[in-house]
This record gives C-alpha cells, structure tokens and sequence, in this order.
C-alpha cells in the first residue's frame, strides 16, 4: 500500500474519555469540539495553518473578551473526529501518515479548513492532492480510496476525487490483462515502471497474466451509485459488452436474492447467499434490480437466458417497476430459444391468483420473441425439409422449433391447473406456427392433460382445443394412444385412424416401388447373378411380403375400432364425408384393370400386394 509520512515531532495527543489532550506543557486556550469528541488545544499552529480556525477563533475573542478558553465547534467537517485528530497532528508537526484510506477524508477535511497554500507552504491540501496523484497509479489503493469516499460523498464529488478513481479504475479494467502481470499494492518508484498507469516491478511480471473476469469481485464491493458510475465509465472506454454484463452478472449474484427471497418470505434477516454484506432492505434491493437492468448491454446473446429469468422472477417478487419488468421480458422473449422448461416456470405474483404459474408472462415473452424474428421465419413454403429448413428459403427453423418443443412443454406443465382457462391455453398453443413442429407429439400430450384435468369441457370445447394439433403429424406411437383416447372427440379419432391409414398405405407404395426395382435390376443383371445373392433376393421378398401382411393387420385392426365409435348404420364413406375426404382405392391391375375377390368385392390395396409378392416369390423358386 502507497503510504507518505509527514511531521518530525513524536506523539503528544492523548485521549482521556471522550476528550484528547495535547501535552505539550502549555496550558490549552482552545477547545474544539466534533460531535461527541473535545479536543483541548493551542490558538496559535492552528491559525497558522488554516483560514478557517483563524477566522473562528478571531469571531470567538470579540464576543468572549473575558473568558480565557476559546471554544469551536466544527461539526460539519467531513471525516468527523478520527480526520480532525489527523489534521491536529499536521498543524502540531507530529509524526503521521498519509495512506489510501484516510487520504480523502483529510483532502477534504483540509478543503473544509482552508488549508492552503497561503498558510504556509506544502499544506494539507497540498500534501493530500500529490498524494492522491500517487494512489491513483495502482489499482488496490485505488479501490480503497473510492471506498472511502461514501464517508465523505459530497465533498469527494465536489473535489472530484470519485471521478478520478473511477477513471483511474476503469483505465486499468479495460488494459488488456494478458500484456502484463498485475500489482496488487504500491512499490516503490526504485523497482517500479508504469505502463498506462500500472505500475508493475520484475518480479510482479514475473506472475502470470490475470484473466478478464479479475476486476468483478473487486468492484462488487462498491455502493451501487458508485458501481454504476464505474460500469457507465468503462463502457464510455469501449470495453466490450460480455465483460461488462459479466460484471453486473457478478455484482448483482452477489446482491440480490436471486435464489428467493430474503426477506419477507423468509423468517430470519440473513445476507444473500454467497455474500458478505448484509440484508438490504427491499426498497434497495428494488432500486438496484432496477439499476441493473438499465445497464444491462443492449446487445443479444451476452447475458445467459437463465440468469435474465432469475432477474424477471426476483423483479415479481420485490415489485420493481414496470418498464424492467417489461425490459427484462423482452429480453428473454429475443433468445427464448436458450431458455429451459424449469426456468419459465414463474410463479404467478399477481394480487389476483388465478393460476398457479404465470401464463401472460410466457405469452409476452413468446410473443416478443415472434416479432424479433418475424422477418426470418417467414416461409415461402409450408414445405418442410429434414435439414429443419423452409423450401426456398435459408432460414433455419431450429431456434423455432426448439421455443416450439419449450412451449409444448411448457403447456404440458400447467395444463392439470383447473383455472387455466381454454382461452388463454388456446392463445400459447396458437402463438407457434404449425410449420414450427416437425411432430405435434408434444401439444398433443398437453392436449391430453389438459382434457384429463377439465373433465368437464363440452363437446365444442373439446374439438376447439384439438384445432392446434395437426393429426397428420403425429408420431406412430402418439396416434396408437390417440386412437384409443376417449378424451377425444370422435372427428379427432376418426383423422387419426384416416391419416394412419394413408401413411399405412404409402408403406405398402415404398414396399412395391422396392420390390419392382430389385426385379428390374435382377432381369439386368442376367447370368451374372449368382446363386448367393439370388438367395438373399428371395429372403428379401419373403420380408416384404411379411411386412405388408403385418401392415394390413394393422389397418384392419384400426378399421375395427372405427366400428366401434360409430354407428351400426355408418360407413367409412359417410365418416369421410363428415371430414370432408375422400377415400378412393386406386385400380392396381396389370394396366389399368381392377382384381375383384370371389364374392366381387374389391381387394384392399395391401392384399393385393401380398398376392402379387406370393406370385414373384414362386416364379423366383421355380426358376
């Protein structure tokens, strides 16, 4: 620590109670009293050093001609009794030192008295301003000047001791640290070179480089007003958002319950968890949210989703305003794609409870994150291809489909809550574009839950909660369960038997394209067939006619349970008439014609490719 020694004379002051004595053998004419503290002294090297004392002491004479003992009082100087005793010292020539913790409140104090040059060359203040020229070239001593400087605040701005330190900071904290190791303490101008006002020696740069991240826990220390000023002026320096909103990052982990409350909802006063500092009150931990927040780089992608939402959730709970509430909201809403299913689930805070979570909040933020991508995602396509992209288009559809999947979830979280209502679980499950999901797994699950946990939601609103699902969609296992689901309304069964059925048949399609393919191939190839792969042929055709066989199964399986839900009189045209579909079975002869079974019903596409597979597979063993 940069230390400066003034005076030559040894210790004369003493304390006695509340009272410090001067014993220098003459007796005292003057008391000065501040506050609580005296201080017996002599009329003559405090004149001499300070216009104040000077004055005060001559106004006292004439109004007290008769009485022996001079009596000041000097309540306002900055830094109370303990800067006063320093400045007794100074006038009295005896032994004392000048350090980054009692500089400034003796450059003020001086400032206070008057103690300049016209009283005597190299005076306090003198003697404080090249001193603080010193503090300034190191960091440590910096940081503790600045500390000191809440004692004495008015007066520190006024000398603009806090704008010094806080560029003499935010100078060192935008230094590249990898240039050069780093001095926690003064040294001596002997073994000491500065660079850009650091001050380093050999065997400081002996050390290894500091990271980026070395200032945080240094300047989390600091009051708020102070800390932001020091955050305002590093940005001012071009220092770059990630390290600035790794800062704020720091300082507010370190101030602000973002684990839960502190206060009111806990039954003990205790510091936030993982600080040193006391529990401030909620009034200052609302104000510092909401000074955080404003400082927050504008820039997306520096500060981590999970954290912005701790930010939103200790907002709610302390009641910030409502522009950082809003402020924070968009900022989740741009990234929500980096966001995960157990942080958006926010307590509701509202005074008028009606869910348990709080379902407008994730309404906004999907909503903000829509309109910040609205110029992407526009497709020109409804078309999806495997890459997750849009036909004609080179827009990724991951960030989309991924805020898709979190919102499904999501659904699937709140909807056993009997309040939520079917409007507002409509208006999140409507917020994401059909293109959006690859599957419609996920909202079909929430669908379900949702129906399971509102027993008594009538027909319409029934089928007005499944319009968001796309039954085309669903995945095999999801349509099996939806098909048997009683939940559902029969429209939404009877699509999924039909959309079933249609990817049942375009099996059978890919089965025979395949099969007439190796045929082809197989008449090509001649004699160079061997018998080795000719048996591996008819194991592939006797696969395929099994799978087909295994297909039909299925579709007949379904088409009985079809049966089941409608009535004795119904028929699969009438059915698909209500749907507004058409189900034709395509003419699959040899050309063109039709094949008929014995009583001359028409034979189901897939019977007829098993017969056809049958036919193939005897040809290939005979030959």
């Amino acid at each position: 620590m940069a230390c400066k020694k003034l005076g030559f004379k040894s210790e004369v002051f003493h304390l006695d109670g509340q009272s410090w004595i001067c014993s220098t053998g003459l007796p005292s004419d003057v008391v000065v009293e501040v506050g609580d503290t005296s201080f017996h002294l002599h009329k003559f090297p405090l004149l001499s050093r300070s216009r104040l004392l000077e004055k005060l002491i001559q106004d006292s004479s004439e109004q007290e001609k008769n009485e022996k003992l001079c009596v000041l009082h000097l309540h306002g100087i900055p830094g109370r009794a303990k800067a006063f005793l320093k400045v007794a010292k100074f006038c009295y020539g005896v032994k004392m030192e000048l350090t980054a913790r009692n500089v400034v409140s003796l450059r003020c104090a001086a400032e206070y008295l008057q103690m300049n040059e016209d009283y005597g060359e190299g005076n306090l203040i003198a003697q404080t301003e090249s001193f603080l020229i010193e503090v300034f070239g190191f960091w440590t001593d910096t940081f503790k000047a600045l500390e000191t400087c809440e004692d004495v605040l008015p007066w520190a701005e006024e000398l603009h001791i806090v704008s010094r330190c806080i560029d003499s900071l935010s100078t060192k904290a935008c230094a590249d640290p990898t240039l050069l190791s780093w001095p926690v303490a003064g040294q001596s101008q002997d073994d000491a070179f500065a660079w850009n006002g650091i001050h380093a020696s050999g065997a400081a740069s002996k050390q290894c480089p500091l990271n980026e991240d070395w200032w945080y826990e240094d300047v989390s220390f600091l009051k708020q007003h102070i800390y932001r000023k020091l955050i305002l002026a590093v940005s001012a320096r071009g220092m770059t958002p990630e390290r600035i909103a790794g800062s704020l990052i720091f300082y507010a982990k370190k101030h602000l319950p973002l684990n839960g409350r502190q206060s009111n909802f806990q039954k003990h006063n205790g510091a936030v968890p993982g600080s040193t500092l006391p529990a401030a009150s909620d009034a200052d931990q609302r104000t510092l949210l909401e000074e955080i927040v404003a400082l927050l780089p504008e820039q997306k992608g520096f500060i981590p989703t999970k954290f912005l939402l701790r930010l939103l959730k200790t907002s709610m709970i302390l009641d910030a305003s409502k522009s950082s509430r809003e402020n924070l909201e968009r900022r989740v809403g741009a990234q929500l794609d980096e966001a995960a299913l157990e942080d958006i689930l926010i307590p509701n805070m509202g005074h008028t409870v009606e869910t348990l979570y709080d379902i407008d909040c994730i309404q906004r933020m999907v909503d903000h994150f829509m309109m910040a991508d609205q110029d992407e995602i526009e497709p020109t396509s409804n078309e999806l291809i495997n890459e997750g992209q849009l036909v004609g288009g080179s827009h990724s559809l991951a960030p989309l489909t991924i805020v898709a999947n979190l919102v499904d979830g999501y659904l699937a979280e709140v909807a056993p809550d009997t309040n939520l209502k079917l409007t507002k679980f409509n208006a999140l499950a409507s917020a994401i574009p059909g293109y959006a999901r690859p599957l419609d797994d996920g909202i079909y699950r929430a669908i379900d839950i949702y129906l399971k946990a509102h027993s008594w939601l009538t027909g319409s609103e029934r089928e007005q909660l499944c319009r968001v699902m796309n039954c085309q969609k669903l995945s095999l296992e999801a349509s099996t369960h939806a098909a048997q689901n009683e939940r559902l309304p029969l429209r939404v069964i009877v699509q999924v038997l039909f959309f079933e059925q249609l990817r049942l048949r375009t099996s059978v399609a890919g089965w025979l394209f395949v099969s007439d393919n190796l045929d082809n191939s197989q008449s090509l190839s001649g004699n160079l067939v061997i018998e080795g792969t000719r048996a591996d042929q008819l194991v592939t055709f006797d696969d395929m006619r099994d799978r087909v066989r295994s297909l039909e199964k299925e579709c007949l399986n379904m088409k009985e349970d079809v049966d089941k839900l409608v009535k004795a009189k119904g028929s699969w045209n009438s059915i698909f008439k209500i749907l507004g579909l058409r189900l034709k079975v395509k003419s699959c002869g040899p050309k063109s014609s039709s094949k008929t079974s014995s009583n001359g019903k028409v034979l189901h596409p897939s019977r007829k490719a098993v017969m056809n597979l049958e036919q193939h597979s005897a040809c290939k063993k005979d030959d």
